[in-house]
């Protein structure tokens, strides 16, 4: 029962650690995903396309009328005006003010619609911005990638390498101990071993650092356990020279790279903006509306008081025949002042005899502004044609890009080529010097030679090999094919 329990331990072991393995190895699709998703650059990017598309909703709101309420309330001390009468007081009062107006622009030679288009544009154009950011990315991570494929191809050469000459020194050093060969062939082969076993130390560290700089161009945790992993080099898909001919990439990158769309719409954007601020120039036809209505109330009154006496008047009254003074109450006048709640009287009766309304049009027209108009125009006609040759710059060096990288696909493709038949020889060589040194008929520093001499062409094969490759896919790359390595 316990072998049985440990048997499928073993097994659950085994399978998580090929899971786990298959989790850290990843493909240049997965890499350039988690790139896009994950770059701060490319994040940055999206920032500013939200900031581009607010500034276009923006200008379409300017389409609708504006409307703004304003309310105000206080108290007036001193000699003041009485807001609901005109005139002029001295006494404390609590004021209201109650306003709402609306104005909406109902002409300005187009201006409201040539600032919706050129931030129209402006949006599409940082929208591009980010797809020129995730390609920029797209590309640093390929170039990363395949220098991490190098580097493990040199560290499995160094490997092997290695594994040749710790052959050789075994099978010397047990002909040294038979007497057949002298002790310095061993001591040449061990030193020959120290040196590769060095290169291999050397493959392994340049093979860390480059998963590394992978990583931080992936903005991926530098701790995350992570490996790159292709099937077969061989089996990358690469097109044909023929089919990568200048002049076609060219036209067809105008119309496939970011950057260059990018530069085409915000040459439109721009010409919208000119034809904006060129409205500046032209009289602006306006609607407006208004309510308005306002409240006042003394903080003080006056009171009459009965004193409790009285003063005669010349009225007289008959009772039964008989004459009588008649006499009036005498009154005193004193000021009282009002609880709060009681300095609201007549609220609403005032604010409805006080009741306004407004309603026009207005038309400005611009004569004289100290030139700021004139300014905006000659301005907005010097960022057009600076965009402009900005444009042709970028498309001059667009061109002079993909005529480098064709020309540096070429020299590739031949050195690769080249590098083949070195291979070839070199293998032939080291293979004959095995059989000669075996025979005791070549000297161990020949073979080491040899061996160096086809260690080299084959680190040199390499290196060509994915140069080659990568050349080709930035040519792919140009033409608007995406990165492909499977």
């Amino acid at each position: 029962m316990n072998t049985r329990k440990s048997i499928f331990t073993a097994l659950f072991f085994c399978i998580a650690l090929s899971v786990y393995a298959q989790d850290t190895r990843w493909d240049l699709r997965k890499c350039v995903e988690y790139a896009m998703s994950n770059n701060v650059s490319v994040k940055q990017a999206d920032v500013q396309a939200r900031f581009a598309e607010l500034t276009s909703k923006q200008s379409k709101w300017q389409q609708q009328p504006n409307l703004n309420f304003t309310n105000s309330t206080g108290y007036q001390f001193g000699r003041s005006i009485d807001p609901t009468t005109n005139l002029f007081t001295t006494q404390q009062q609590l004021f209201q003010n109650y306003n709402l107006n609306a104005n909406v622009t109902i002409f300005n030679w187009n201006r409201i619609k040539y600032d919706i288009l050129s931030n129209k544009y402006n949006v599409k154009a940082a929208l591009t911005d980010v797809e020129k950011t995730k390609n920029d990315i797209a590309l640093a991570v390929a170039t990363s990638f395949l220098q991490t494929l190098l580097t493990k191809e040199q560290v499995n050469i160094a490997e092997v390498q290695v594994s040749q000459t710790l052959a050789q020194l075994t099978n010397t050093r047990r002909k040294v101990n038979a007497g057949t060969l002298p002790e310095l062939n061993a001591l040449e082969l061990e030193a020959q071993l120290a040196r590769d076993s060095s290169t291999l130390v050397s493959a392994q560290t340049n093979e860390q650092l480059n998963l590394l700089q992978l990583k931080a161009q992936m903005n991926l945790d530098a701790a995350t356990p992570f490996d790159t992993y292709i099937a077969f080099i061989d089996k990358i898909p690469v097109y044909t020279l023929g089919d990568m001919q200048p002049d076609a990439v060219y036209k067809q990158a105008l119309t496939t790279q970011p950057a260059q769309q990018a530069n085409e719409l915000r040459l439109k954007a721009l010409n919208a903006a000119f034809k904006s601020v060129t409205a500046l120039k032209y009289p602006t036809l306006t609607g407006f509306a208004g309510l308005n209505t306002r409240f006042a109330n003394a903080n003080k009154y006056k009171i009459a008081l009965p004193t409790g006496l009285f003063s005669p008047t010349s009225l007289k009254a008959d009772v039964s025949g008989t004459l009588y003074d008649v006499k009036q109450p005498d009154f005193s006048l004193s000021t009282r002042k009002n609880a709060f709640f009681e300095q609201w009287d007549g609220w609403g009766t005032q604010l409805n005899r006080n009741f306004g309304q407004n309603i026009g049009i207005q038309i400005s027209i611009p004569i004289l502004n100290g030139g700021q108009t004139r300014s905006q125009i000659e301005r907005a006609k010097l960022n057009l044609q600076n965009l402009a040759l900005t444009k042709e710059q970028s498309d001059t060096k667009l061109k002079q890009d993909i005529y480098q990288a064709y020309q540096a696909a070429v020299a590739a493709l031949e050195k690769f080529n080249a590098n083949k038949k070195a291979v070839d020889v070199a293998q032939r060589t080291y293979d004959l010097s095995v059989k000669r040194y075996e025979l005791g008929l070549l000297s161990t520093l020949d073979l080491i030679t040899n061996q160096n001499n086809l260690l080299k062409a084959k680190l040199d094969l390499a290196t060509s090999h994915y140069d080659y490759i990568f050349k080709m896919k930035v040519l792919e790359f140009y033409k608007g094919q995406g990165l492909r390595l499977e």
